[in-house]
């Protein structure tokens, strides 16, 4: 039986990251991709589209381009699939402020129990913010409780503690159990941020503690890894794999997409991975 996977995430129209992103990754791992969509974003491989000065002598702030939809239609979307649709598994992406954090939790507790997992967007590859700093205490209180896994990355584990970013394995997986004593059944810390050639991530579950190892992949196609990665997880989660068999899978699955991104020609900032690495040959066919 194919199993149903709903993301619900932000939009990137560049299609490297956000609801396009999951939606691949739910196809690449055989799974059929459902979307509620949370936010639109004008966004590119070089960034989040920002509106400034004509003049350039005269600059003003940055506006980050990010439409939040109404928090009551974010909702209305999550309850129409659950009427009608059998959903094994939801990955949680961007959600953008308090509003929408709060609407997601009221619309997934009646499901409690279901494999969720959040991914808790926070910033976008070029720096840009995707989460109003008001809405990171819904985030924590009503959300990571419902959450089978969370997948911060390092910056992000920092920003959800109140911390100083961790800079070595002790610091990272400290904040992983931190993070768990809010609810979630397990956390993934990622630590694509720490410096070296390694890429080590490290999972905390009542299973106990577990690293997974990867050797750095030089590119600089990375944009949507994590979009991509949790969505993967969730994947696996609704084929009935453990928390830590799904990460591995998740994993190797992604390692072979940024491997092969270069094959792919989108954009000159950082450029998306190759979610069908595995199913096209460098010509795009199968």
């Amino acid at each position: 039986m194919i199993r149903n996977v709903l993301s619900i995430a932000g939009s990137d129209p560049s299609g490297g990251a956000g609801i396009q992103a999951d939606l691949k990754a739910f196809s690449a791992r055989c799974v059929y991709g459902m979307a509620a969509l949370t936010a639109l974003t004008a966004q590119n491989t070089q960034g989040v589209s920002a509106v400034h000065a004509v003049h350039a002598v005269h600059a003003v702030h940055a506006v980050h381009a990010v439409h939040a939809v109404p928090p009551n239609f974010v909702a209305e979307q999550i309850r129409m699939i659950f009427a009608d649709v059998r959903v094994d598994a939801v990955k949680i992406g961007m959600i953008a402020n308090a509003g929408i954090a709060e609407a997601v939790a009221d619309a997934l507790e009646p499901h409690h129990g279901m494999p969720i997992v959040l991914d808790p967007v926070m910033v976008a590859k070029g720096g840009a913010s995707l989460l109003d700093p008001r809405a990171v205490e819904a985030l924590m209180t009503r959300l990571l409780p419902l959450a089978t896994l969370i997948t911060p990355n390092l910056p992000e584990a920092a920003a959800l503690l109140g911390e100083p970013e961790a800079t070595d394995r002790a610091a990272m997986e400290a904040q992983a159990l931190k993070l768990r004593a809010f609810g979630p059944a397990a956390v993934l810390v990622k630590g694509g941020h720490l410096g070296g050639t390694e890429s080590p991530d490290v999972l905390v579950s009542d299973a106990g503690t577990y690293w997974f190892e990867a050797p750095r992949i030089p590119t600089k196609n990375t944009h949507g890894t994590g979009c991509s990665l949790s969505s993967a997880i969730a994947a696996e989660l609704a084929k009935g794999s453990a928390p830590a068999e799904a990460v591995a899978a998740a994993k190797a699955w992604l390692a072979g997409a940024v491997a092969a991104a270069g094959e792919l020609s989108v954009g000159s900032g950082h450029g998306p991975v190759h979610h069908f690495h595995a199913l096209w040959n460098t010509e795009g066919n199968h």
